[in-house]
């Protein structure tokens, strides 16, 4: 099957078709890369039962078990780490308001990964109907529930591992301490908890021009630059707020 658009020339048909062969090989090769994902054998078991803070079925804080992320039937956990506290070289500017905005902007969250979770945020209701899936900070729990609700967060489930070495032991926190947006899922069979894959992408040699793209599959923003003539911006990076908007909501006309 071949379609034309209005006005197009026979140059640019032609170059399109050639483009769309290449993107039915990526289709290709994306699947035979989930299909050999699925292959994988045992991971290995969580070396304990790690205890976060988070809030209970009635909005309290409590301390969740790891084990007790897992719901009945869904035995797939999907987790992100939240660089919140954000890198310490990361000077992009904090929140404008709210009780975030009196922190110090190295113990403030990171705003590539708030674009991201923003964007998870609608996702993750129909996620939870397949999968169990959480966000993991390391700041401390007041300061995780308090920032996403100056930022409208409904959907996600949060925890801190302020209180633990989660982070250290699988990889979203540097040795020095720092946070690292690591993408991680575990997989229950029975009692046991194992380690199914994590988003080693991050920690890999990077070609030129790019950025590690590790959970890049599942960004809709970025990949929607990759649409448009300009690609990727190179100079631009995610930010907490725009001077066009106030998170998301378009500027009201004047009176």
């Amino acid at each position: 099957m071949s379609i034309t658009f209005p006005g197009e020339s026979a140059e640019y048909r032609a170059a399109r078709d050639r483009l769309l062969t290449q993107e039915i090989e990526l289709r290709r090769a994306m699947e035979a890369v989930a299909a050999a994902r699925r292959e994988l054998p045992p991971g290995g078991l969580v070396p304990e039962d790690y205890i976060f803070d988070g809030l209970d079925t009635d909005g309290a804080p409590a301390k969740v078990k790891l084990s007790e992320f897992f719901a009945s039937g869904k035995d797939a956990l999907v987790i992100y780490n939240f660089m919140f506290p954000r890198h310490p070289q990361d000077d992009r500017p904090g929140p404008s308001e709210g009780a975030t905005a009196q922190l110090t902007r190295e113990e403030g969250p990171c705003p590539s990964c708030v674009a991201f979770l923003d964007q998870l945020d609608g996702a993750a209701m129909h996620v939870e109907q397949r999968a169990n899936f959480a966000v993991i900070a390391k700041a401390p729990l007041d300061r995780l529930i308090a920032f996403a609700k100056e930022r409208g967060w409904r959907n996600l489930r949060l925890f801190s591992a302020a209180g633990n070495r989660f982070k250290h032991d699988y990889h979203a926190e540097t040795p020095e301490g720092f946070q690292m947006p690591m993408m991680t899922v575990f997989l229950r069979h029975g009692d046991e908890i194992r380690h199914f894959w994590s988003s080693e992408m991050l920690y890999a040699p990077t070609d030129s021009g790019q950025d590690p793209r590790h959970c890049g599959t599942l960004e809709p923003l970025w990949n929607i630059f990759d649409l448009t003539p300009e690609g990727r911006p190179s100079d631009w990076h995610e930010q907490l707020d725009y001077e066009c908007c106030h998170r998301g909501t378009p500027p009201r006309p004047a009176a």
